[in-house]
């Protein structure tokens, strides 16, 4: 049976009404059960966030180690780091 034009009938009207009735009983039980798997995925985001940014922290200071130690073995050889070459003029790259 067609109520109100050719897109509503009243099976979607019959459905619709019953989502409405049952949406205040399925809702939070949908909630009770979503609830802490997104509490965990959030601690779980939470937890790899700070162990990746101690990660980063000892990754930097281990290059800044290196670094330091690269420049004072140049200051104690008296070496100077080494510079590019200047190419001669007229001379074609190979």
């Amino acid at each position: 049976m067609r109520v109100l034009g050719s897109s509503v009938n009243v099976g979607n009207l019959a459905i619709g009404a019953g989502i409405i009735l049952l949406a205040p009983v399925v809702v939070p039980v949908v909630a009770g059960i979503l609830k802490p798997l997104a509490k965990n995925a959030i601690k779980g985001s939470l937890l790899m966030y700070e162990k990746a940014k101690v990660a980063t922290a000892e990754t930097m200071e281990s290059l800044e180690d290196l670094a330091a130690e690269a420049k004072a073995e140049i200051a104690d050889d008296g070496d100077e780091p080494a510079k590019p070459k200047k190419k001669a003029k007229g001379a074609k790259a190979a």
